[in-house]
């Protein structure tokens, strides 16, 4: 789909297909190095086709001390089901900073969930894992967000992926009246926030607003206290990462996000059962 197709279940959609995209990254990763990524970048997974896009929700490093990036994993689709829902260590996917297409990958798509799995049998866990080639510098400073850590949530109620005991980052922001919790987002809307309205099994309902293309991007929590984003700072916003884009749906407000925790949750009981998954145990980076 198109970037300015409108959204249903499935924001931002692409329809790329894995099997079609048979590109190794080794001469496009050396044409340059020290390239940063970021919080919101625009990324698309084939360079004559910038208008098909998603964006990235945060970058950092996994346990295995791998580059990684997140981002949601309708944004590809594999009719075929070769590539969904399992570790992709070839290089079939590459994904590409939409600004900047010539640099050659920035990574390579490792885990993602297809769009039928993701809306139907899997909709807490609707997220993309991307391996960074090494001559990137990551950056935990985006556009309009400053992702200072994972969210962590004590006492909260665990995500459904989590495994029991479940961590800090894997429990749930509370979204019922008594409860003040709001993202605040990034995306060609620019920088907006608004309250979470509900939390259906960690997949979070909220006034943020986004549209096609910013499926993936970034979600913080707005910590009690700290300047909203405004004319005033520039439009800025920093809080630790609290989850990803995922749709827009039918009902008031109509925008829907991916929890960071349920992502961290599904990593960490993946890596528990196979040892060494793409992403497990992610940290946001540090670097400024």
């Amino acid at each position: 789909m198109r970037r300015r197709k409108s959204l249903g279940a499935l924001a931002g959609v692409l329809g790329v297909l894995l099997a079609l995209t048979g590109v190794t990254g080794a001469a496009g990763a050396q044409a340059a190095s020290g390239k940063r990524v970021f919080n919101g970048m625009q990324i698309t997974f084939a360079p004559d086709t910038p208008d098909e896009f998603c964006t990235l929700g945060a970058v950092g490093d996994d346990e295995y001390g791998r580059k990684i990036a997140i981002s949601a994993g309708h944004c590809l689709s594999d009719p075929t089901h070769t590539y969904a829902d399992r570790e992709i260590p070839e290089d079939v996917a590459p994904v590409y900073d939409r600004a900047d297409v010539g640099f050659g990958p920035i990574g390579h798509v490792r885990y993602f969930k297809d769009p039928e799995g993701s809306t139907v049998g899997h909709p807490t866990k609707d997220y993309m894992i991307i391996e960074l080639v090494p001559a990137v510098t990551l950056s935990s400073q985006g556009p309009y967000l400053k992702e200072t850590d994972e969210l962590k949530v004590p006492g909260g109620q665990p995500s459904p992926n989590a495994l029991n005991p479940p961590l800090d980052s894997e429990r749930l922001l509370g979204a019922a009246l008594n409860n003040d919790n709001e993202l605040v987002v990034s995306g060609q809307l620019g920088v907006l926030y608004g309250r979470i309205t509900d939390n259906d099994k960690g997949v979070y309902q909220s006034w943020a607003g986004h549209q096609a293309g910013d499926s993936g991007g970034p979600a913080i929590w707005h910590v009690p206290g700290s300047a909203y984003p405004s004319s005033a700072n520039g439009f800025q916003a920093a809080g630790p990462w609290a989850g990803i884009t995922k749709a827009r749906v039918l009902g008031l407000p109509p925008f829907v996000y991916t929890s960071s925790a349920n992502i961290l949750a599904d990593l960490r009981a993946r890596d528990t059962a196979h040892p060494g998954v793409f992403g497990a145990g992610f940290h946001v980076t540090g670097n400024p």
